[in-house]
């Protein structure tokens, strides 16, 4: 029986699926429940946010009345089409969720949340109950019913369609059954037999637009339509391998974080998913990180989607060409900011909503996010190896574009050797992380390398001294003979703290897989931070010689192993010529996946998945590390 609000218990992070259009998203729970959605974009607050609170976040239920034997759940082949199959002991329904995507760029969108109900075998009653909350949870809905005048069928008391006003745009929920008001609720019951069907539609409507209520044919239109654009999409993959229904489900998910009005890339779809439960380390994820959009086009244009990456550049284009209007700040961080909303914006002060429980107890629930006032060099040399993949697998960089990027790196050769926060957007002292300075050198070695393949113009010569210089300082300061069995490198200059951040270094070509050097970092990053096939980001605890703290990055509590870092050390183990161990190990982070191939930011040591939900970061890594093995494999 379908349970809602304060009797339904928490359902973990990694029991949900993940529907979207391109412009949002919404996580729909393996028992029927859509437990977050953002209306109109992803950085929108919520009107469904059971996820993060059951009992204020509202929700949207639909599933059968009586007991329920079992749910499976799965997409609807080569797309985003999520079913989810209730067997009974009555018979057998499927609850069809999808936001249609009728062509790329359509001018003409509409944003719809669709649930068709569909009767498989027997007799099955259905009950369905939207309870939306907007303004994550802070509103009670206003309700209105809507008649004949305003296109829907007149049914008395009933209704076929409920119009919900929020206090940024309208909802109208239409169906093919009579729908009751009951307060701030909308329900409706109903007992479908063998073959037949109902159909319930959430659109989003600029405030007082027309509305235009669901019919029972319009869902085989929709969802033929958005079967054929997913699967017309994917067809653009180049990737045969070994892992291929993995991998374009990787692919999928990380299509549906770009928002294509824009040509903006999110990190993920939720805010304030844990890292721990019931601890603090809770952060809002739906912005647009420079270097997680630049990691994620990188995986996408190994794939051979490359408008994706087009759409991108020419949206960060902009934020160059706007970066010396942040006046001061320019000068202090930089042409870039590490995180934007999807207008290209600062986000909103990052704040905390403390009326809202958090997921499994875990608080603060916070909205906007304070990375957006540090110092992060590593995004200079993530940003420019994408352009260099685009120039490399795509159309080619333009003037306009190529003018940007020497601004750019005016820039990073004027400040690759200050502190800075890192990568890993640490909220203590900063400190001259080695990861800064080495994606600081693949900025300066990438446009080297543009320059010559195109001949464009640039004192290469000058480039190539900075290059020099940086490659020689990592060398120097970075490398620590005393950590490990025979030295390391660590996560900053005179540190003894391993940093699973070090992996990358032959993947963007600063040493060769082979080089010792690279081997005993290898070696000490696996007796250290790795816990069977799992990679923990950096130490928390003991440093990587046990005699000091390891890493203070600010924040109290623990944190689960980083699937990111886990599928590097594959990719690392991979060019060191290990691939049988490579194997074995991507084998195992594909069981950390949830039912439909999901992963979130972290795993933790019991499986489980930690923070937010899906993440692009993990997805693109898992991208990557495929593709190398299986080129290394044969």
């Amino acid at each position: 029986m379908a349970e809602t609000g304060r009797d339904r218990p928490d359902v973990d992070i990694a029991q949900h699926g993940l529907i979207g259009d391109l412009r949002t998203c919404a996580l729909v729970g393996t028992d029927g429940t859509i437990d977050w959605f953002c209306p109109a974009r992803y950085d929108a607050p919520s009107v469904f946010g059971a996820i993060l609170d059951g009992e204020r976040g509202g929700s949207w239920s639909l599933a059968p009345t009586g007991e329920v034997a079992r749910t499976q759940q799965y997409y609807f082949p080569d797309s985003t089409i999520l079913v989810t199959r209730f067997l009974t002991t009555e018979g057998v329904v499927e609850v069809h969720d999808f936001m249609p995507v009728l062509r790329p760029h359509d001018p003409d969108h509409r944003q719809r949340l669709v649930r068709r109900v569909v009767a498989v075998r027997g007799s099955v009653t259905m009950r369905t109950v939207m309870a939306a909350r907007p303004d994550y949870g802070r509103e009670q809905p206003d309700l209105e019913r809507l008649g004949a005048e305003d296109g829907a069928e007149d049914r008395g008391e009933h209704a076929r369609a409920v119009r919900l006003h929020d206090g940024h745009v309208d909802l109208v929920l239409s169906s093919t059954h009579d729908l009751e008001v009951d307060g701030p609720d909308v329900s409706a019951e109903l007992t479908l037999g063998t073959g037949e069907s109902a159909l319930f539609v959430l659109e989003v409507l600029e405030k007082g637009a027309e509305v235009h209520p669901c019919a029972v044919d319009d869902h085989d239109e929709l969802f033929d339509a958005t079967a054929a654009f997913w699967r017309g999409w994917l067809a653009q993959s180049t990737y045969t391998g070994r892992w291929r229904g993995v991998v374009e489900r990787s692919a999928m998910t990380l299509k549906l974080l770009c928002h294509e009005p824009s040509g903006a890339v999110v990190a993920a779809p939720t805010t304030s998913l844990p890292e721990e439960i019931g601890g603090e380390r809770n952060w809002d994820y739906r912005y647009v990180w420079v270097r997680d959009a630049a990691f994620s086009l990188y995986a996408l244009l190994r794939l051979g989607f490359t408008d994706e990456a087009a759409a991108f550049t020419a949206w960060l284009s902009k934020r160059i060409g706007e970066a010396e209007e942040d006046g001061e700040r320019y000068d202090e961080l930089g042409p870039l900011r590490v995180l934007y909303d999807i207008d290209g914006k600062v986000p909103v002060e990052e704040h905390t909503l403390d009326h809202l429980r958090g997921h499994r107890g875990s608080t603060p629930v916070r909205v906007g996010n304070a990375a957006v006032d540090q110092l992060q060099l590593d995004i200079y040399g993530e940003l420019i190896d994408s352009v260099y993949l685009f120039d490399k697998y795509g159309s080619g960089i333009s003037h306009d574009g190529w003018t940007d990027l020497t601004k750019v790196l005016d820039w990073v050769l004027e400040n690759w050797d200050r502190v800075d926060q890192g990568m890993w957007e640490i909220r203590e002292d900063p400190q001259a992380h080695t990861t800064s300075r080495l994606m600081c050198w693949v900025a300066v070695e990438r446009m080297m390398r543009i320059a010559r393949k195109r001949g464009l113009p640039g004192d290469v010569a000058a480039w190539q001294k900075t290059r020099d210089a940086i490659y020689h300082r990592i060398m120097d300061r970075s490398w620590n003979p005393d950590v490990g069995p025979e030295g390391a490198f660590t996560q900053s200059e005179g540190s003894d703290v391993l940093d699973a951040g070090v992996l990358l270094m032959p993947m963007v070509k600063f040493v060769a897989p082979g080089d010792p050097r690279f081997l005993s970092t290898l070696a000490a990053v696996e007796e250290h931070l790795v816990t069977d096939s799992l990679v923990f980001r950096y130490d928390l605890g003991d440093g990587a010689d046990g005699e000091d703290g390891g890493t203070d990055d600010g924040i109290a509590g623990e944190e689960g192993t980083f699937s990111m870092c886990s599928f590097w050390y594959v990719e690392a183990l991979t060019r060191a010529g290990r691939v049988d161990e490579a194997r074995l190990s991507l084998e195992k982070m594909f069981t950390y996946g949830n039912h439909l191939g999901l992963y979130a930011e972290q795993v933790g040591l019991t499986g489980e998945q930690l923070g937010n939900f899906p993440q692009a970061f993990t997805h693109l890594s898992l991208v990557s590390a495929a593709i190398n093995l299986d080129r290394a494999l044969g």
